[in-house]
């Protein structure tokens, strides 16, 4: 008999709730039947779910696009699951050849070292690490002998791992693909095996990846664990992924004021996907706010406030958000300079051409960039639009270089 059909008229309730709240927002489940099945168990025998999450430290910055499943780990463990976040310390010296037209380069166990250090202090930010179990898969990885992997290898086919568009568009390109590539999402289900994983989480772009969990826990035998996959989000642009890489992210350790200013940057059309896959809102509020969104009750500009405000208030708390509003109201909505702002001592040439100028103060990475910022019409000198990428200007003490709505430096001049 299913654990469904076994639970009180209280458990089922239970079920609902977490049913309804843990699968919302997600893509697709695989397969989505056992799910419930899951939980309902979870709930009979008073046993937490295992929830894994592997991280493969490539990269140190985390942005509002990984809040997608970290919000979803967070809602895990406020009904009381076991989040297993796996820093793939060993698999990350292959690399994830998702989406990549070549192989990775070979992180360093220093690289390893420093990004996972950072990778958990930002996701602090968003879920409890101090209820989480951190794993290293070198742990067990490094041990598995030769005749360990031929027998995980005789399970897979070539054919099958071609069926990836990485390796199938490699392989039609008559580009390289090399053999221990093959073993990245073999390595990743062997985890799953290793921690006897119940529910695995990955973004729509890991589905080849996290599905192997499925198929390496049948070879030992074991109940298999559902997938959950979650969507991507745009980035501020509102075409590509978020990402460092393309310039349009929101870094979470970025400042309240610059999280705020982003994310009035977002386009309309992606505020409820913003609202429901990314802030801290209930699902309830969501649907009001998408509600009043369509119905012209709320104007889309105080939706992104709001949006802006529950950012910060995650990131950061509660007061941050209201003073970050306040920096937004004033330096974007009335045009104000702001009272505080970063102080930099210029003792250069008092006469200075503005692209050295706005080059060498490192607000814009290139000389092309602030000639473009320039013609933009986004540079001004004491809140004067500078319009000639040839100008010259005299600096002097308490001078304000503003470079776009959000980047501010008072000059000293000693």
């Amino acid at each position: 008999m299913k654990y469904v059909d076994q639970l009180t008229k209280q458990q089922q309730e239970e079920l609902q709730k977490q049913y309804e709240v843990l699968s919302y927002g997600v893509d697709s489940i695989v397969p989505e039947d056992k799910f419930k099945e899951k939980i309902a168990k979870s709930i009979k025998e008073q046993q937490p779910l295992k929830v894994k999450l592997g991280l493969d430290p490539t990269a140190p910055d985390v942005h509002i696009g990984h809040t997608v499943v970290l919000n979803k780990l967070k809602q895990f463990q406020q009904f009381g699951h076991t989040i297993q976040l796996i820093i793939g310390d060993f698999t990350g010296k292959i690399g994830d050849p998702t989406g990549k037209a070549a192989a990775r380069k070979a992180l360093t166990d220093e690289d390893v070292r420093h990004n996972a250090k950072t990778y958990a202090e930002q996701f602090g930010k968003v879920i409890d690490m101090d209820a989480v179990e951190l794993h290293y898969n070198s742990r067990w990885l490094s041990k598995v002998n030769f005749s360990e992997v031929l027998q995980l290898a005789s399970q897979v086919t070539v054919a099958r791992m071609l069926e990836r568009n990485d390796f199938h568009t490699r392989y039609q390109m008559n580009k390289p693909i090399y053999l221990h590539e093959f073993f990245y999402p073999v390595m990743q289900g062997y985890d799953s095996h290793v921690l006897e994983s119940d529910i695995e989480l990955g973004g729509t772009d890991q589905e080849f990846n996290v599905l192997f969990g499925r198929q390496i826990q049948e070879q030992f035998n074991q109940e298999k664990q559902v997938v959950l996959l979650l969507p991507l989000i745009e980035g501020l642009d509102g075409k590509e992924k978020m990402s460092k890489s393309k310039n349009n992210y929101i870094g979470i350790d970025e400042s309240p004021n610059d999280i705020f200013g982003k994310t009035m940057s977002i386009p309309d059309e992606l505020i409820v996907k913003y609202f429901e896959l990314t802030s801290n809102l209930s699902i309830e509020e969501v649907a009001q706010i998408k509600t009043q969104l369509t119905d012209g009750a709320l104007h889309p500009i105080e939706a992104k406030i709001r949006l802006a405000c529950s950012f910060v208030e995650m990131l950061y708390d509660k007061e941050e958000a209201k003073k970050s509003q306040a920096h937004f109201a004033n330096v974007f909505q009335k045009n104000k300079i702001p009272d505080d702002m970063p102080e930099v001592v210029w003792n250069q040439d008092l006469r200075v051409g503005i692209v050295d100028l706005i080059k060498e103060l490192g607000l814009l990475p290139s000389k092309s960039e602030v000639r473009r910022m320039v013609k933009n019409g986004g540079i001004r000198i004491n809140q004067e639009k500078i319009t000639d990428p040839f100008t010259t200007v005299d600096v002097v003490d308490g001078m304000i270089v503003q470079v776009g709505k959000r980047k501010f430096v008072r000059l000293r001049v000693k």
